[in-house]
């Protein structure tokens, strides 16, 4: 098995499920696409229905260990929070390693409405970034 861009974060629960799916969203079948975390839980729902208002289904994805990665080759891994790039792996075949930190958008200490707003914020500013992302990534290989 081989993975183009494998994203990691610490739960796997946001940042990292977000950037997934906006990747997959932009680089179609051009990149296999998986994401990771240090310590992963669950697809958080508010990221979820985040997603799901610009059309984007996270419903069918899980919270994976990065270990789950651990015998796959990985051409590029991006880390998207610090402590994922602290305790990043090597990945032997990796010919890329980015961080692009992202604020973590997990804010149960926030009254629900405003939980939803940082989360929306948050998607916004990965899908920024993952589209300049795969248009230097993939469609600079095109030319």
């Amino acid at each position: 098995m081989t993975v183009d861009v494998l994203i990691l974060c610490t739960g796997n629960r946001c940042r990292s499920q977000m950037a997934e799916g906006w990747l997959r969203t932009f680089a179609g079948d051009r990149l296999s696409i998986a994401s990771a975390g240090l310590s992963p839980s669950e697809v958080h729902p508010v990221a979820a229905a985040v997603m799901a208002e610009v059309g984007i289904d996270l419903s069918g994805h899980t919270s994976k260990h990065l270990d789950t990665f651990a015998d796959v080759d990985v051409d590029t891994v991006v880390t998207v929070c610090d402590s994922a790039a602290e305790a990043c792996p090597t990945f032997p075949s990796a010919t890329r390693v980015i961080h692009r930190s992202f604020e973590d958008p997990d804010r149960p200490d926030l009254p629900f409405d405003e939980q939803v707003a940082v989360m929306r914020s948050a998607r916004d500013e990965i899908a920024s970034w993952a589209r300049a992302f795969v248009e230097d990534l993939v469609e600079g290989q095109d030319t």
